[in-house]
């Protein structure tokens, strides 16, 4: 069973012809120039007509890449030994 039905897909092209013409505009006027962002205003405007979409966070693992406490902190404290002088 598809995922995204052919409206979809249709306005996905249309976002795509439009991003390549230098037409598509995000949510703050300014001209995309993303594939990506293309992509996802071309799925928005299909949610909002209707058509078969999956919602935003259904993808599981979207970030599998990104590990859990992957920031590294500094050491607390370290022991300074006092140093004999001459």
């Amino acid at each position: 069973m598809a995922k995204y039905s052919k409206a979809a897909g249709k306005s996905v092209k249309k976002a795509m012809h439009k991003k390549k013409r230098g037409k598509l505009k995000s949510g703050s006027g300014r001209a995309v120039t993303s594939r990506k962002q293309a992509i996802a205003i071309g799925l928005s405007e299909a949610r909002k007509k209707g058509a078969k979409v999956p919602k935003k966070g259904a993808k599981k693992g979207a970030r599998k890449g990104a590990k859990k406490g992957a920031k590294k902190t500094a050491r607390k404290g370290g022991r300074k030994r006092a140093r004999k002088t001459k």
